[in-house]
């Protein structure tokens, strides 16, 4: 009788294949969503057939790249342009499906190597990589503007006179927009790793999943659930007072932009900002009254409320959610955790929360355009929009919420059965003296 040959060892689930399965996934989600929500903002109609770079551009930008406005007017004019923004429907579509995509091979599994790990990761970084310097480089373009289309009929005289036709257009800085946007993809593989339950962890790793995942699966389920919010309020704002293309246009572009910022200023965070020029914000309208002017206006619940007193909802919206999320944490945690412990956790969660919103959701536009040396000729030539938080306020708020919710949720939750746990037959004597 021959000897069974020993069986061949099984492919592995996550090579090369797969991960070039995961990046056009990731790629393709992030470029539907992009152009979707550039197609309800009009940009299909921009000429030279620039959309296609356009929706590249965004791409780019939504996961930390660099796109660089460019303008010029010609020997006697000069012209200026910035815009510092991070699409983050965009952002996040590419996120969950990144996140879904490499956790799908170690799924059902308990313990990872590290080796393993970082050769899957890095499988799916280096075809990224690729991605990216094809986007960075797809992505540049020059548009020719006339003046007397801006609805000055004077402005368009001059140019005929001095023969200057603005231009804009906008590059791609390759190398940075290629390291950011392999950092965002490292750090939404350690996000999800940290996140998922089912998720394997190298050996070494093991005893540090007790305290950070249930609070950073918390914080997933706060962001996720304001943006489900977002995407409800939205809809109906469609259905109910028209503007449908607009509104479309902010859910697939910026929706977390907005829904997150609401959710600092709910916490009694305050941004600074003003709104110059042609620029605006589609939604709400209550933000564009507030920051339209010359002066920096101060975004908080004392000024919103003042545009409408709806603004107040944000408290309690707030506090509900984040009493809902420390209550999940805690459940997730192991029983022995106190609840003291259950408000470190989610003081510190929450804070890293905050100040990641509060690094994506500043927002910076300027364009401006002098003839002669004369800067400021009206005529929708020159804007400024800016928003930026105040940081260290927004996170000296997230840490007290954070402690005051988390106690409360670890106290909520003791009494409720932890996920995985088997009810006790003690006797209530016994369970006390446990419990202490």
């Amino acid at each position: 009788m021959r000897p069974t040959p020993p069986p061949r060892p099984a492919a592995p689930p996550h090579g090369w294949v797969q991960a070039l399965a995961v990046v056009l996934a990731t790629a393709v989600a992030m470029g539907v969503v992009a152009a979707l929500g550039l197609w309800a903002a009009g940009a299909a109609d921009l000429p030279d057939g620039a959309f296609p770079r356009v929706v590249a551009a965004t791409v780019v930008t939504a996961v930390g790249g660099t796109v660089e406005l460019t303008g010029s007017a010609g020997g006697l004019a000069s012209s200026d342009a910035e815009l510092t923004v991070i699409p983050l429907s965009v952002t996040l579509t590419g996120a969950l499906v990144l996140a879904a995509g490499f956790l799908r091979p170690l799924r059902h599994r308990a313990v990872a190597g590290g080796e393993e790990l970082a050769g899957w990761a890095g499988r799916i970084a280096g075809l990224w990589v690729l991605t990216m310097l094809a986007l960075s480089f797809g992505a540049r373009q020059t548009f020719t503007l006339s003046l007397g289309d801006l609805g000055e009929d004077a402005l368009g005289d001059l140019g005929d006179l001095f023969g200057i036709e603005p231009k804009v257009g906008f590059t791609t800085d390759v190398a940075p927009s290629v390291v950011f946007g392999t950092l965002w993809l490292l750090g939404v593989l350690a996000l999800a790793l940290l996140v998922a339950r089912g998720a394997p962890l190298p050996a070494r790793l093991l005893r540090f999943q007790e305290s950070v995942r249930p609070a950073a699966y918390a914080m997933v389920v706060l962001l996720l659930a304001y943006v489900v919010l977002g995407v409800v309020i939205g809809l109906v704002v469609a259905a109910t007072r028209g503007h449908v293309a607009e509104t479309f246009a902010v859910l697939l572009l910026g929706l977390p932009n907005l829904v997150w910022l609401a959710l600092t200023i709910g916490l009694g965070a305050t941004w600074n900002g003003r709104v110059e020029g042609p620029f605006g914000l589609p939604m709400p309208h209550v933000l564009d009254e507030v920051l339209r002017g010359r002066d920096v206006s101060e975004v908080n619940l004392r000024t919103l409320a003042e545009q409408d007193g709806r603004v107040w909802w944000l408290l309690v919206v707030d506090a509900v959610l984040l009493l809902a999320a420390a209550v999940v944490m805690a459940r997730r945690s192991p029983a022995r955790v106190r609840p003291w412990q259950h408000a470190l956790h989610m003081a510190v969660a929450l804070a890293l929360t905050v100040l990641m919103i509060c690094l994506v959701g500043r927002i910076s536009a300027r364009y401006g355009l002098s003839i002669l040396g004369i800067g400021d000729l009206g005529g929708g030539l020159a804007g400024d929009l800016f928003l930026r938080p105040e940081i260290w306020g927004a996170l000296g708020l997230a840490l007290l919420w954070g402690l005051v919710t988390g106690f409360l949720g670890g106290l909520l939750a003791r009494r409720l059965r932890h996920r995985g746990e088997v009810p006790s037959a003690t006797t209530p004597g016994a369970q006390r003296a446990e419990d202490g």
